[in-house]
């Protein structure tokens, strides 16, 4: 390349930056001496060109290269010091991905030259001069252009209103009968109408994708002949996987149309994003962005042992969110994705990792700081998995406002309840938002995101179709996954054609479902629930890309029906408020206004008295919702319905007489998941309903009756 064409540039934006003519290209990198940008061919296999960048500028290389085009496939090459022991594994030798990287092409071929030691020494001390770029997917310098202005649809949806439905974009519609075969699995594809209008007629609001960062197939995966399907493994975090892409060279547009497919909808989109670990493993891993750029600088090491990795995450690194210039990647990706991308909001895996600082977890910690005050990030839901494996991880609840959680009480609460494993005392936190971890320094009940299934675990069918877990398929001998499931198979292991069993099973769904969509706080859905796809006992199908993890869209009745319930309790969810609070229910007496926002009810129609809370054995109680109560922080009465629910997880009919309550005589059944059709029944106070065992019910105050 001729020098005219290199200019000094600038040291922002990150990345590689097209302005119309040329491109400036800007990386950080504190302990190397030289990088290269490396230009290659429009397949991404031959290298045509290495330009040193000229300039460094408060420990950031750059330069700006003229002619240099949307569609460019490049990388770095790093030079330093290899001083394993002192963190340090400069290779020049090895290409490396731009951490700022818009666009991946290419897939990466596993081979001994990624590697920055000689692999088949088993040394990391040792050095390996093998050119990697071969097997290296390239990154692409794109252009953002995007006109966004087809989005009437968008709108934000409020915390109170949201319910979320967690899916993959290639399992959702690999065998999608209404996608046309080359968009199966693809953004084009989740983004066509017929799916969008069906996801939109479940009642969910926001739609929340596994990690559709790029990512790689972990090695001992691929040598069984498996992948990492569902993509916690990033290796950029600024670029849409290619591999969901229908066009490759377009990705990023096309990840773009689907975004705004979904919010002309009036859906939203959540990302599953992995800022607590990449995919370059520990001292044996490979050499392929960040551990060539600046391993001292972006990973956590061992403080008297730098050759070493922290490994709170279990995946082999840590990513170092202390160091200011990798904390400033993270929320530079973060702002990236909602600014260019219109994303609404993002569920954090092992978000607790985000917030460790080298004393452990921090609620006042730097990345938390630096969302909170964020005017980007603060428009947008973050959503925190509260826990990892590394001392002190688990802090569900513990995170600061403005923030939600995962719950795993709601879902292990739930679970045992229904299984009847544990009496009324134990479900009732988790029906009010679990005032208990959550209520505290302003916090709201959509600050506990409810679930009782998610990617990770038995799906809602085989939760109650299996005792055991069965991922012989994943070929770990079965020893993978988690044994503590909470499942009951009502009888039988796996599939039955026992008619009492299955009746017995679809009841169970729909109080599990019921129990979620009517509970306050943020519920979340898994793809497919809906209408009890199973994954044959598989609850840890992580490596499974194929008819397991897929959604099996040949739904029986039996599935129509649960999907017609679905979207019954979605609805009723949406009309009724009160389902819905903004303020917890605590249960206290309000003298001013004279009510209680919730009363609890014996199945003799009286209050709950501490001798039944005591009662080990009590199984069937119910919550009664005073549409009365004071709903904002205003002192005044609400004006909204008063609900009954009645929960019976005993293994027998069981009695329940109807409470007195101000306002009204009279109930209406709106749900009673022993019926497969409604019934539009009403009850007067005093009355008595023989509830099924296993089984929910909703009535409504009918007012002045």
């Amino acid at each position: 390349m001729k020098t005219s064409r290199i200019k000094e540039g600038l040291p922002y934006p990150r990345g590689a930056n097209w302005d119309g003519k040329g491109t400036n290209f800007a990386v950080f990198s504190a302990n190397a001496t030289k990088v290269e940008v490396c230009v290659f061919d429009q397949q991404g296999a031959r290298e045509l060109d290495r330009i040193e960048l000229p300039e460094y500028t408060d420990q950031l290389f750059h330069g700006y290269l003229a002619d240099i085009h949307p569609g460019t496939f490049y990388g770095f090459r790093v030079y330093g010091p290899y001083q394993p022991d002192a963190g340090h594994r400069f290779n020049p030798n090895k290409l490396l991905l731009d951490p700022y990287a818009r666009a991946h092409a290419g897939e990466l071929k596993w081979d001994p030259a990624l590697f920055g030691y000689q692999l088949e020494s088993q040394d990391d001390l040792t050095f390996d001069e093998r050119d990697s770029a071969p097997f290296m997917p390239k990154c692409v310098v794109v252009d953002p252009g995007f006109d966004w202005l087809g989005e009437p649809g968008r709108k934000k949806v409020p915390w109170d209103h949201t319910v979320i439905y967690e899916t993959h974009v290639k399992g959702f519609t690999r065998l999608h009968p209404a996608v046309p075969e080359n968009l199966r699995g693809k953004y084009a594809g989740l983004g066509r109408k017929e799916v969008v209008d069906y996801i939109r007629s479940l009642g969910v609001t926001s739609v929340e994708l596994l990690p559709i960062h790029t990512f790689i197939n972990d090695s001992l995966l691929v040598d069984k002949g498996l992948v990492n399907y569902w993509g916690y493994n990033t290796i950029g975090f600024f670029a849409p996987d290619p591999r969901y892409a229908a066009d490759v060279p377009n990705s990023l547009r096309e990840f773009k149309e689907m975004v705004a497919r979904f919010h002309d909808a009036g859906l939203e989109v959540i990302l599953d994003v992995v800022y607590n670990h990449t995919a370059e493993g520990n001292e044996r891993g490979p050499t392929l962005s960040f551990k060539g750029l600046d391993n001292a600088s972006y990973y956590r090491l061992i403080p008297d042992q730098k050759r070493y990795y922290i490994n709170d995450t279990g995946t082999g690194n840590t990513l170092n969110l202390s160091h200011p210039r990798v904390l400033q990647m993270v929320t530079d990706s973060l702002r990236y994705w909602v600014q260019e991308m219109h994303i609404d909001g993002f569920r954090f895996d092992l978000g607790t990792i985000l917030a460790r600082e080298p004393n452990g977890f921090d609620n006042q910690s730097g990345f938390l700081k630096a969302c909170s005050q964020d005017p980007v990030l603060d428009t947008v839901k973050l959503i925190a998995e509260p826990w990892d494996c590394g001392p002190g991880g688990y802090q569900v609840g513990g995170f600061p406002p403005g923030w939600s959680e995962w719950n795993d009480h709601f879902r292990n609460g739930v679970r045992d309840y229904w299984r009847g494993e544990t009496p009324a005392v134990a479900l009732t936190p988790r029906l009010c938002a679990s005032a208990d971890l959550f209520n505290q320094q302003g916090r709201r009940p959509w600050a506990s995101v409810n679930f009782i299934t998610a990617h990770d675990g038995f799906t809602l069918n085989d939760l109650v179709s299996y005792n055991e877990k069965h991922n012989e398929a994943n070929k770990e001998n079965n020893q993978d996954g988690s044994s503590d499931n909470r499942s009951w198979n009502c009888g039988a292991e796996g599939p039955s054609e026992d008619p009492g069993i299955n009746a017995l099973r679809e009841r169970q769904k729909r109080n599990f479902l019921a129990t979620l969509l009517l509970s306050q706080g943020t519920p979340m859905l898994l793809a497919g629930d809906e209408f009890g796809r199973t994954q044959q006992g598989n609850n840890n199908a992580y490596c499974q890309d194929n008819e397991i993890s897929w959604l099996n869209w040949n739904i029986d009745d039996e599935g129509k029906r649960i999907i017609t319930f679905v979207q019954k309790l979605t609805g009723l969810r949406h009309k009724y408020p009160i389902l819905r609070r903004s303020r917890f229910l605590t249960g206290e007496y309000n003298e001013e206004l004279e009510v209680k926002d919730v009363t609890w009810i014996n199945a003799n129609g009286s209050e709950m008295a501490q001798e039944n809370w005591n009662d080990p054995q009590m199984r069937c109680f119910g919550m009664l919702i005073d549409g009365r109560a004071q709903p904002t922080g205003i002192r005044q009465r609400g004006q909204e319905a008063t609900l009954l629910l009645v929960f019976n997880s005993y293994q027998d009919v069981v009695e329940f007489t109807f409470p007195e309550c101000t306002g009204g005589k009279r109930w209406t059944l709106l749900i009673d998941t022993n019926l497969e059709e409604d019934r539009n029944e009403t009850f007067s106070t005093g009355d008595k309903y023989q509830v099924t065992s296993r089984s929910l019910l909703l009535f409504q105050l009918e007012p002045g009756s």
